[in-house]
């Protein structure tokens, strides 16, 4: 049987590039792929973006309303046999899409590799990532490091510049000027602790 798995990490882990050197490798050998990226991720449009400077174009931007199990037994009947399934971004899935690709693994037999994120940027859990962690047969841990050499586990956001600690779960990267920067536990409660500082200072 195959196997649903959750591959997560921090930002700027090399989540994305693992995806498209799966896909790659499974193309090289005559196998066919369906590249799924949520649509609630604007960053690259319909493509999925590496940090390197790769791309591969996604085959189904999937909205909160798509029932991926119906979605991929529908490609499956009129095109080429799909032999995995990749899912970029994976946080962003609902609860019941994350059920859904369960169920395509172990009744359609076919591998379904989820990338995303475990928690925001106020180490609050997706409800996508959530799901996957009591769902996938499989969980690893894609590792990266702090700008302190420390390994690195929280996504920090700015905004112009700065750290910040409130605000909506989702902000996507390079949009309204933000950007996500990897942290470890230590720098995270110091830029925490700052920001909270300088709230309190603009309070008084």
């Amino acid at each position: 049987m195959a196997k649903l798995y959750f591959r997560f990490g921090a930002m700027n882990c090399g989540k994305s590039t693992a995806l498209i050197q799966v896909d790659y490798n499974y193309r090289e050998r005559d196998m066919n792929t369906l590249i799924i990226k949520p649509g609630t991720d604007t960053k690259g449009s319909e493509w999925i973006v590496s940090r390197l400077g790769i791309e591969r174009r996604a085959d189904i931007i999937a909205t909160e309303k798509a029932d991926l199990y119906e979605v991929i037994e529908e490609r499956q009947r009129k095109s080429d046999p799909v032999h995995c399934v990749l899912v970029d971004e994976a946080q962003f899935l609902t609860h019941s899409q994350v059920d859904q690709l369960f169920k395509v693994a172990v009744i359609h037999d076919i591998p379904v590799i989820c990338y995303g994120l475990r928690t925001d940027f106020l180490l609050n859990g997706f409800e996508g990532s959530a799901r996957l962690l009591l769902m996938a047969h499989s969980i690893e841990e894609l590792k990266t490091i702090c700008k302190c050499g420390q390994k690195a586990i929280a996504n920090g956001r700015k905004i112009g510049g700065r750290f910040v600690f409130e605000g909506a779960q989702v902000a996507i990267e390079g949009e309204a000027d933000v950007e996500y920067e990897s942290l470890c536990a230590r720098c995270y409660y110091k830029y925490k602790k700052e920001y909270e500082a300088g709230c309190a200072g603009i309070d008084d």
